[in-house]
């Protein structure tokens, strides 16, 4: 089949506090980068409520799955999006990164955040092919050292379940040689997938604050199958250093 062309994109929260590059001053830019790119599936993070209904309304041609991460179901979500002409969709599930995964906002405690941590998983049915896919998004904690191993672990054994040729994406908010990306390596690795992005650079860059050797490289797409195609999607700063987020996005084209 066609290669797939997969994105994992940190839209970064809507929040008053970033001036300019609040979502309401910069969305019209997230949307322009989205259909300049025309990825297949989207992994988006920091996705809240609001956030997604103007993603549904600007974007047509994809489908949204995944919900909010709180008690209730809102909250920032591991939005997944993709092509309606491209896929069916044969299955979803949302879990917690914690040992009651079905608990909607639980927490690990210890060095963890407040925030709670969870995936969303979605079984596609390329209409181009057989058989199906299973895409998977999430975002790792942003303090807890032990907690990210935690989360890793337990991302891992969730996902053992799903036999399908496997696409694991998100921001972990930890370095290429941090362990809890050698738990989710190995984990990977061990079913017949990779990490794509291993070539690729600093993904975290502050809306612009952090120069290119500063940047974190915390952004990352597993999959199986031949990657023939992986990088950051440059930003082109609009106007009053307008960018589409605090983070590259990263776009791959993968043949499962």
């Amino acid at each position: 089949m066609s290669a797939i062309r997969v994105m994992t994109y940190n839209l970064r929260v809507d929040n008053a506090g970033d001036g300019i590059n609040s979502f309401t001053n910069r969305h019209g830019r997230v949307i322009d980068m989205l259909n300049a790119q025309s990825p297949d599936i989207v992994g988006f993070q920091e996705c809240t409520h609001h956030m997604r209904a103007y993603l549904e309304a600007h974007l047509p041609a994809y489908a949204f799955v995944g919900c909010g991460r709180e008690r209730d179901c809102t909250g920032e979500s591991m939005a997944i999006a993709y092509r309606k002409d491209a896929f069916v969709l044969t299955g979803v599930d949302n879990f917690w990164l914690t040992a009651t995964p079905r608990v909607p906002g639980s927490t690990l405690g210890g060095d963890q955040s407040a925030c709670p941590r969870m995936a969303t998983v979605a079984l596609l049915h390329p209409l181009a092919a057989q058989g199906e896919i299973c895409v998977c998004n999430t975002h790792l904690d942003h303090v807890g050292r032990v907690a990210r191993q935690i989360e890793a672990a337990l991302l891992c054994a969730a996902l053992d379940e799903y036999r399908q040729p496997m696409i694991l994406m998100g921001d972990m908010n930890a370095h290429p040689d941090a362990p809890e990306i050698g738990i989710i390596t190995a984990a990977m690795q061990a079913r017949g997938a990779k990490d794509i992005t291993a070539h690729v650079g600093g993904t975290f860059h502050n809306f612009g604050r952090r120069e290119p050797d500063k940047q974190s490289k915390i952004d990352y797409i597993f999959a199986s199958g031949a990657c023939t195609s992986c990088a950051i999607v440059p930003d082109d700063v609009k106007g009053e250093g307008l960018f589409y987020s605090d983070h590259f996005a990263i776009l791959a084209e993968i043949k499962i």
